[in-house]
This record gives structure tokens, sequence and C-alpha cells, in this order.
């Protein structure tokens, strides 16, 4: 921690902040949703991108995106996501992670299913969970229940979150 002064609309006052500026990794596309807020808390966070998409059939989270920052091994990194429902996406960026040299994580959510903590434990034990709400279940299709659906559809509009390649369609 390092210690610096700040004015607040009150009077200047001395605040305790991250020592080294955190990474902040929204999955793409749904964490995205969750960036403009944590910046205007945490605003000298370096961002990261993670694209994964969910196979529809085996619900296995597909990587097609990566942007990290260095030095990894030194900074508190927290993973932005709204939803953890298999923790299939979240596992996986966590091991991109990893792989970079990131260690002190920390996943952030709005809903989390039982089944997503529980996988995100046991793949990342180290990692913690930050979760508004914790609901039932998922249901046949890896959606958490009662939920909300796909998280990135309802945000952007879009009809699937399965990416199509540009070439695929010429």
């Amino acid at each position: 921690m390092r210690t610096e002064r700040i004015t607040t609309p009150i009077e200047e006052t001395e605040v305790k902040r991250i020592a080294e500026p955190p990474v902040v990794a929204p999955i793409l596309r749904a964490g995205l949703g969750l960036l403009p807020g944590f910046l205007a808390v945490i605003d000298d966070a370096v961002v990261a991108h993670l694209g994964f998409y969910r196979d529809p059939q085996t619900l296995a989270a597909i990587p097609y995106y990566a942007n990290l920052p260095d030095e990894l091994e030194k900074r508190a990194i927290f993973v932005l996501d709204p939803m953890l429902a298999t923790g299939h996406s979240g596992s996986a960026a966590l091991r991109v992670l990893a792989t970079r040299g990131g260690r002190d994580t920390t996943f952030i959510c709005i809903i989390a299913a039982p089944e997503g903590v529980e996988e995100l434990t046991r793949a990342h034990p180290s990692c913690r969970i930050v979760a508004a709400a914790l609901d039932r279940r998922l249901n046949d299709h890896g959606y958490i229940v009662p939920g909300l659906g796909d998280a990135g559809d309802r945000m952007f509009g879009s009809a699937t979150s399965v990416p199509t390649m540009l070439a695929e369609q010429q």
C-alpha cells in the first residue's frame, strides 16, 4: 500500500492506495460492462483483455483473444465477469494469467452459481471470489437459475455469444 493526499468535496485527506497499479481483466464481452465502475474506483488500473466464448455443446471455454501487460507477478489482478456459471471461462482466464505470472487474483462477478464457485475454488484455490449474489444452480444449458440469461447478449443486444469470423461470411 502507498499513502496519497487527495481532496474530497469536504477536505484534504490521506488515503491508502494499492502500491503497484493493479490489472483489471474483463472477460470479453460481458466483463466490459463492469469495467467503467471498476475504473471509477481504481482509476490507475491497467486494463487487460481476455476473450473466451462458450462452446454451445460442451460448455467449454474457447479462447480467442488475450492482451496482457508485462510483470503480472508484481500486481493485484481483478478478473471481471458478471456471471460465474460453470466456472469454465473464469478458470480458463485464471490459467492464462497464471502462465504469464499472475498470482494475486480476485474474480469479481454479480451473480454466481454454486457449481461455478466450486469449479474456480477447485482449479484456483488461492483466487478470491467476490459475488453480489449466489443463485440456486445451473440448468441443463449451463445457465444460472434463476439468473438472467446471457449477460453479454442482454448488455449488447446481440443474438448469440458465439463469435463468427468475418472471413467465414464472405
